[in-house]
């Protein structure tokens, strides 16, 4: 297979040292990404490059993840107006901790000459003295060479710490410390990192006389500017489910735009280009049908979250926008609940109140103010437009109780096709 061929045609090359498509063609290599445990997990932002450590270990290659554990202290500055807040020791060996079952979702581990690894930089310069780091990696990179870097020259102005500028020097050494015990001829990662990778290939050919290479791949915008990785509130989409559960991230997909989608399938499917090329066209010729947007939150909800909660995902939307029925709210957990009716109004009601029954009627125009009035409530339910728990009331004297409790907390009360309320009871 040609791999670089298919990472062009898919939009996930930004920029490559010369000779890297020959290299790829002579012999299996071992190729590696770095990502710094900044935060308690990966984030989609991370995916592109995760993205294409998959395809290199398809195509036959060996993938090295490097989590920063001695990078992540210091704090890169690529892509960055200000220095970044410094992380705690225990922070980040809390952090480095979930990195793996993140990864493990997209990276075949175990054995074999293509299995993937993780290493941890920390384990490297732990024990490296400052005086012994300055002789035998300072020297072989000159200041003006560190200084005609873009993450340099975009900071000089607002201000670059000492420890900021090191870092290209810290992340060559990890180049140059695979090079040396991994045989790893190749790093790849984000356009905004090919000061630092380089930094790295020069390290291997100074130091060690060898040949390493960079590839990087494009940071991804929406088409209206918006930086890729938010969703529509501002809310950071990440990779583990504690922080970002299914149906949210499942919705994020489901809602790229058009202008969008076509170029995110090509770099976050592993589906073969013939396959994505008809799943294009197909979305061409019937936009309304959002064909491209499916068949992408489908298969990247069920890699990061599994099946089954692929499955609730598509279970919640289709409570929320299509005809869910009372079976199907009920499977909602209190967090999916949640999750799917954020933003709507809610009004607070005491159990009490629900003990022994309560006129729906009073319900949503006196304790809860769904509507104005009780002529308004009134007709509205008698037109068939009210619901409870998505069951249609029949009548102004529907009574509402304990029982109908979701989760033991919470009523769902919608009016007219699009219009929910939620009440919750202490």
């Amino acid at each position: 297979m040609n791999l670089i061929g298919d990472l062009r045609w898919r939009g996930m090359i930004h920029d490559s040292i010369p000779g890297i498509e020959e290299k790829l063609a002579q012999a299996p290599r071992v190729v590696y990404a770095g990502f710094d445990p900044t935060a308690e997990s990966l984030q989609i932002g991370n995916l592109v490059p995760i993205m294409l450590l998959m395809h290199f270990q398809r195509a036959g290659h060996k993938p090295i993840a490097l989590v920063g554990g001695a990078t992540g202290m210091v704090g890169d500055p690529s892509g960055k107006s200000e220095e970044r807040v410094l992380q705690t020791k225990e922070a980040i060996q809390h952090n480095l901790e979930r990195f793996r079952g993140q990864l493990e979702k997209f990276l075949i581990f175990g054995s074999g000459d293509e299995a993937a690894e993780i290493v941890n930089n920390y384990d490297w310069f732990k024990d490296f003295k400052f005086l012994d780091f300055l002789r035998d990696v300072g020297k072989h990179i000159t200041v003006n060479y560190m200084l005609a870097k873009d993450s340099v020259k975009q900071r000089m102005e607002s201000g670059l710490s000492f420890t900021e500028f090191s870092y290209q020097l810290l992340q060559g050494y990890d180049f140059y410390r695979l090079y040396c015990e991994k045989n790893c001829t190749i790093q790849v990662g984000g356009s905004d990192q090919w000061g630092n990778i380089v930094t790295g290939t020069e390290l291997v050919r100074r130091k060690a006389g060898g040949e390493a290479y960079a590839l990087t791949c494009p940071l991804l915008t929406k088409a209206d500017g918006a930086k890729f990785g938010k969703s529509a509130a501002g809310e950071k989409i990440w990779l583990d489910p504690n922080l970002t559960s299914a149906y949210k991230f499942y919705q994020f997909w489901l809602n790229c735009s058009d202008e969008d989608v076509g170029r995110f399938i090509k770099i976050f499917s592993m589906r073969p280009r013939e396959e994505i090329a008809a799943l294009i066209e197909e979305h061409e010729k019937t936009p309304h049908i959002r064909t491209l947007q499916k068949a992408l939150a489908e298969e990247i909800t069920e890699r990061v979250h599994s099946a089954v909660e692929l499955r609730k995902a598509q279970n919640a939307s289709q409570i929320l926008f299509g005809k869910g029925t009372t079976d199907q709210l009920r499977t909602l957990s209190e967090r999916e609940l949640l999750d799917v009716f954020e933003g709507v109004p809610q009004f607070a009601v005491t159990k009490q109140k629900l003990a022994a029954g309560i006129p729906l009627i009073d319900l949503i125009s006196k304790e809860a103010a769904v509507f104005g009035s009780k002529g308004e409530a009134r007709r509205m339910i008698k037109g068939g437009g009210v619901s409870v728990n998505k069951k249609k009331a029949v009548g102004e004297d529907t009574l509402c109780d304990a029982q109908d409790l979701l989760n033991g907390k919470y009523l769902l009360i919608q009016k007219g096709k699009k219009n929910y309320y939620l009440i919750t009871t202490a």
